[in-house]
């Protein structure tokens, strides 16, 4: 089986956070290579769901450096702005991705709906896509989710993204509060790997 001989593998993002995390995660038997060892960009990302967006990634990165790859497609759905920004979270950061202003966007959208938003435990949740992709055969594709709600202001250095504004249920610091020993055991991402591991 196809799965049984992975020995290399693409981790198919540029978000060097996300890099980081996913390869802290693979087993060291495992070689893990970057896009920048390839010097590859990003695919246009015109999915519906973060499945969709996930595998257009695996699969684009594994064409492009004939190794197989494992691509994560996340983010962050907040019911009060009806599941925004969800497969655009990244995107409300700007071209650059800039997670500050993504932030302050969040907040912006929050007080449109509701200006006693931080008053109340606004509900959210991080959704992570995992998929697994030789060249264009689609090896697993799994998704992990954490529920919790959305604080005011950012909290913690540590993470990225939209780390400094959630807190999971049942915790009382954010992601970026957390250490990432701790934060890798309870969130999405960890959730979707624990799925898809077993294709590695």
């Amino acid at each position: 089986m196809l799965n049984k001989k992975i020995k290399k593998l693409l981790i198919g993002t540029n978000n060097k956070g996300k890099l980081r995390e996913i390869r802290d995660l693979i087993p060291k038997k495992i070689k893990t290579y970057s896009t920048t060892d390839f010097n590859l960009k990003s695919p246009k990302e015109n999915g519906k769901t973060f499945k969709e967006n996930s595998l257009i990634k695996s699969k684009y990165f594994s064409n492009k450096s004939n190794l197989p790859c494992i691509a994560d497609d996340s983010g962050l759905e907040i019911d009060l702005l009806n599941k925004k920004p969800g497969i655009f979270s990244a995107r409300w950061g700007g071209k650059n991705s800039n997670f500050k202003k993504a932030i302050k966007r969040v907040y912006r959208e929050l007080y449109r709906k509701d200006k006693n938003w931080m008053k109340r435990k606004i509900k959210g949740r991080f959704v992570c896509a995992l998929s697994i992709c030789n060249l264009d055969k689609k090896i697993g594709c799994v998704t992990g989710k954490i529920e919790g709600h959305i604080v005011y202001p950012p909290k913690g250095k540590n993470g990225f993204g939209y780390d400094p504004i959630f807190t999971p249920l049942n915790f009382k610091k954010t992601f970026a509060e957390m250490k990432p020993s701790q934060k890798y055991k309870i969130d999405h991402r960890f959730k979707a790997f624990k799925k898809i591991k077993k294709f590695l």
